[in-house]
């Protein structure tokens, strides 16, 4: 059976979240990171989640290749477009800048600066240039959503999803962050979807 690795609170709550949305048959597993002897090694290398393994032991892995791979699945949910269009070139561009600008060029240093530096009196430095690049990211698609319901043509996707799961850790940021009213509307809409609120409580997150 095809398994979907995810952590707790993780950003493969996306992932997650769209097994559920789409119905898919796939168990999901949940493991801890950052730990040597996690089973997550023996699936993904560098230790992270979410990956995908399938019947047949292949493993696919980074959202900006299984948010789409799960959404094709199930083509009439609508949730990606189909290929060639002009709408789902602009889904995979949104996923493109969530995962390099949001993602890694803004949590990554901001919650890991011992990835940059190993000279602990360099990390408030990095976590604070982290959390400006962080905002300045945001801000572009807090512009882009003003007048708009979600990311693309008006309709929920698979880019919705990943935004939703970093609009629920701005929170624990701090005011810096409040002023980002138009993505935490979106992530408000992406936690009260059916689909995400039984994801959020099979990870213990409500």
């Amino acid at each position: 059976m095809t398994v979907l690795y995810i952590a707790s609170g993780a950003c493969s709550l996306a992932a997650h979240s769209l097994v559920h949305e789409l119905d898919l048959p796939i168990r999901i597993e949940s493991v801890a990171l950052r730990t040597p002897d996690s089973p997550i090694h023996a699936v993904n290398p560098l230790g992270r989640v979410p990956a995908l393994q399938l019947d047949d032991g292949t493993v696919l892995t980074e959202n900006s290749a299984l948010l789409p791979y799960l959404a094709d699945l199930r083509p009439e949910a609508g949730l990606f477009a189909p290929a060639g269009s002009w709408e789902r070139t602009q889904i995979q561009s949104w996923i493109g800048y969530l995962t390099s600008e949001v993602h890694v060029g803004g949590f990554r240093p901001l919650n890991r600066p011992e990835r940059y530096s190993a000279d602990e009196g360099a990390h408030p430095g990095i976590r604070a240039q982290a959390a400006e690049q962080l905002h300045q990211a945001l801000a572009h698609i807090e512009r882009h959503l003003n007048g708009r319901q979600w990311l693309v043509d008006e309709r929920y996707s698979i880019a919705d999803a990943y935004l939703g799961v970093f609009a629920g850790w701005l929170p624990r940021l701090g005011e810096r962050f409040a002023d980002l009213a138009q993505i935490a509307r979106v992530g408000a809409a992406f936690r009260a979807r059916p689909a995400v609120q039984k994801a959020l409580a099979a990870e213990g997150l409500l």
